[in-house]
């Protein structure tokens, strides 16, 4: 199978490429070499490429700056992946989409399955929200991959800021009334296969939920018991309300389901506390 990764130099793109580059004939383009806001570019480079399945995990994710800039937001998560997505469709490919959780918008206090409405509250969720529904209105071939709080070895996320805040300073604070699921790359690259013959929404997560005071003190107890030298032992909470530099609204409940990535592979992912343990063992106890 002939794959093209678009957007590589990201968490998840980079993960698939290590993970594909033996088992597929991998072509990848970062966000240097392959600009989702620049459609004569797209047309330029994928015109004359032959490929079976086109997997897009490029986006404009900066949830604040999307609200100060919403035009780019739209070009790079919206009208990009629409032209991807009808140049899939002319070459008789499949194309994988990445979305997120921010397409719902945190009313809910139980895990969202993929046919809950999706109702963004901020620019970031709009623009991913269009993005889905223009892929998938293109090619009913095409699959949406929703994940939420992406990590991984190849682009610093929110765990990494915290362990490296906790190994400068004494006392670290994260957000304790906010809740999803940590998703970790490895994961991911792991259980898309599985999905590749499927369409239309899908959820995939690690398992369980969190608020980002959990997920940062989970992390920090890993690296304790790892003997990797940190100056704070626990994580102080902080409110959504305390957070006045933030722009964007972010939704304060957005765990995904994966029940129905479940059903249909018999396969449960593992916890997101195992996932975390696993990277940061792999990733910081030989720092």
């Amino acid at each position: 199978m002939k794959i093209l990764i678009v957007g590589s130099g990201g968490r998840l793109g980079a993960a698939l490429v290590r993970d594909y580059r033996g088992k597929f004939d991998v072509t990848s383009f970062n966000h240097a070499q392959l600009d989702l806001a620049d459609q004569n570019q797209i047309q330029d480079k994928l015109s004359s490429l032959e490929f079976d399945l086109l997997i897009n995990c490029a986006a404009f994710t900066n949830v604040d700056l999307c609200e100060q800039e919403i035009e780019q937001a739209f070009a790079i998560n919206a009208e990009g992946p629409q032209l991807l997505a009808g140049i899939c469709r002319d070459k008789n490919a499949k194309m994988i989409h990445f979305s997120t959780d921010y397409v719902f918008d945190g009313e809910k206090r139980e895990p969202y399955v993929e046919s809950d409405l999706a109702k963004p509250i901020g620019v970031y969720g709009e623009s991913k929200r269009t993005g889905e529904k223009l892929v998938l209105q293109t090619q009913d071939r095409h699959l949406v991959l929703r994940v939420s709080w992406v990590f991984g070895p190849d682009r610093p996320s929110f765990i990494d800021t915290m362990i490296k805040r906790a190994r400068e300073e004494d006392h670290i604070d994260a957000v304790a009334d906010k809740f999803s699921t940590p998703t970790y790359t490895a994961d991911t690259a792991e259980a898309l296969p599985r999905l590749f013959d499927q369409s239309g929404a899908w959820h995939f997560a690690n398992a369980g939920e969190c608020s980002w005071q959990e997920y940062a003190q989970h992390a920090i107890d890993c690296c304790h018991r790892l003997s990797i030298p940190l100056k704070a032992k626990t994580v102080g909470a902080l409110k959504l309300a305390d957070m006045k530099n933030w722009i964007a609204r972010r939704p304060v409940y957005s765990v995904l389901s994966t029940a129905k990535y479940t059903k249909l592979t018999g396969v449960t992912p593992r916890s997101w506390r195992d996932a975390v343990s696993d990277y940061i063992e792999r990733s910081y106890s030989k720092k």
